[in-house]
């Protein structure tokens, strides 16, 4: 018989504990934290920004900071106006990659659920094709949500500024103050729409994909007739992932700030060193210095997002067994492939059954 929201908390705890503790699998945490932060699944903590005053009068530590850049680029506005262009188009290619690899690591993340043991390389080779249709599918969504963005709020705007509302705001406050709440009313209704959009097709569609196969929207039409038939129970999903969301991500943002403090307290210190000794040895910024300094940072930032991932396992496997565990009772296939069957007695002379499809 379907759950309700509430009812699914308790056995995705239970199932999580289980996977999680016992027994304790390192490897299996740092493979989970690998997959649910390709995956996407890692919460965001908000833009938290820890800003310490320093003295003005001690300003050593600055000084290899303060020193202008290469008069090769800041002379050329060319120059710069291509590498501009160049970062944006590798941009736009980092995240056509990482979304079809978040797309594969989705499956990957709901095998590892479901079967409590995640293998990677297994995976990608058995959902790489299956990751490919939620690709298109995703980059379909991000696409239509471009394009609502711009008819939603690129038109307005493009109307004010063709009256000329915005180069004599002060003619036109009212008008101005009137379309940025409507604008910021549009703009927060797409985003919770695309949001919901996003959770439904991973917790609902993506089990489908993968049980039987099916495109997206096979399971989207699918979906949208369970939907009808039974709205309360999803909105109520909806709301309770939402609250269990601002908990966890509370719960992990103490942990996680606590983490990054013991662990930035050393590296900063080895940091400031570094900086200084640059200053002694007369080191200016040239290719190589920012080149060290990108890549020095490249490398302090994905090992504090790393920590953070593995901080963020519990809720890595918490989440999606939550959406698993509501969803299966209304899913036949999903229900047969948790709760297998028991084996059926078998008459002399006659075939075993067939086990239930996957």
């Amino acid at each position: 018989m379907p759950i309700s929201a509430p009812d699914a908390i308790e056995p995705a705890f239970r199932h999580a504990k289980e996977q999680l503790l016992r027994p304790f699998r390192f490897r299996q945490w740092v493979r989970l934290a690998f997959v649910g932060l390709l995956a996407g699944e890692m919460g965001s903590f908000g833009g938290c920004n820890f800003n310490f005053p320093l003295n003005n009068r001690h300003r050593g530590s600055q000084a290899l900071l303060d020193t202008p850049f290469p008069a090769q680029i800041t002379n050329h506005p060319a120059l710069f106006a291509v590498m501009i262009g160049v970062l944006v188009v590798v941009g736009i290619g980092l995240v056509v990659l990482f979304t079809y690899i978040g797309s594969v690591m989705r499956f990957i993340l709901f095998d590892g659920i479901v079967a409590r043991e995640c293998h990677i390389r297994k995976g990608w080779a058995r959902r790489k094709r299956v990751g490919y249709r939620l690709f298109l599918w995703q980059l379909l969504l991000m696409l239509a949500t471009f394009a609502a963005f711009l008819i939603g709020i690129g038109i307005p705007v493009a109307c004010a500024g063709a009256l000329g509302w915005l180069a004599h705001g002060r003619d036109h406050v009212v008008g101005l103050v009137l379309g940025g709440l409507v604008c910021l009313l549009i703009l927060l209704a797409l985003l919770t729409l695309v949001g919901v959009i996003s959770v439904m097709t991973k917790d609902f569609v993506v089990p489908q994909m993968a049980l039987e196969d099916v495109s997206a929207m096979q399971g989207w039409r699918r979906l949208w007739l369970w939907l009808k038939f039974d709205k309360g129970a999803y909105a109520a999903y909806i709301g309770m992932k939402i609250v269990l969301a601002i908990g966890a991500a509370l719960a992990l943002m103490i942990v996680t700030v606590i983490a990054f403090l013991a662990l930035l307290i050393p590296l900063g210190g080895f940091g400031v060193v570094a900086v200084l000794g640059g200053k002694a040895a007369g080191w200016t910024w040239n290719p190589f210095t920012i080149t060290l300094a990108v890549v020095s940072g490249s490398i302090l930032l994905m090992i504090l997002i790393f920590i953070a991932a593995l901080i963020s396992v519990p809720a890595i496997v918490f989440f999606p067994a939550y959406s698993i565990y509501f969803f299966a009772p209304r899913y036949s296939q999903l229900a047969s492939l948790l709760w297998p069957p028991p084996l059926a007695r078998t008459v002399p002379g006659q075939p075993p059954p067939e086990p239930a499809p996957l």
